[in-house]
């Protein structure tokens, strides 16, 4: 017999794509200092189930924005100069962000590890923003992660069975 969680993550790709709308609704409509109280909660429930490692997908197909700070602390920990870290891994993307040039991460091994986890860049060490205002403050990025992170779509479904609108 599967679990609760089992029964809520089968087929969790396809349930987060039909639900969009349904998500789209509900992050309008949330009753935003409850659900921003109880984020840190259902973040932890769900990465109490969720490995990163089986599934990788944001550093396989997404980029993060690699930012000033970021790009200076990673180029010296790869001990390369700023400007030969940026022409290796980094472009500008269209709203002028450096993001990686290939996907998947040019950092992510084999084991769906990062060569550079102590010195990601910040994007990363925040993502998937299921314990934050990001959550609820910016629906489209929330939308867009509850595709293809599992993690997204457990803590929406539990939030909104929590606090239905």
């Amino acid at each position: 017999m599967a679990t609760e969680f089992e029964q809520l993550i089968e087929n969790w790709e396809k349930k987060a794509a039909e639900r969009q709308k349904v998500y789209q609704q509900w992050l309008k409509r949330a009753p935003k200092q409850k659900v921003f109280k109880a984020l840190p909660d259902l973040h932890e429930a769900a990465f109490d189930q969720i490995d990163c490692l089986t599934c990788a997908r944001c550093c396989k197909n997404y980029s993060p924005r690699f930012k000033t700070p970021d790009i200076k602390r990673i180029s010296k920990v790869l001990r390369l100069k700023e400007s030969v870290f940026i022409d290796t891994y980094l472009r500008l993307d269209e709203e002028g962000d450096y993001v990686v040039k290939s996907k998947p991460c040019p950092f992510l091994g084999q084991d769906n590890a990062c060569s550079i986890y102590e010195d990601r860049p910040s994007d990363c060490q925040r993502f998937p923003y299921t314990d934050e205002d990001v959550l609820l403050n910016r629906s489209a990025i929330t939308l867009k992660n509850a595709s293809f992170c599992p993690a997204v779509y457990v803590v929406l479904e539990k939030a909104m069975q929590q606090f239905p609108v």
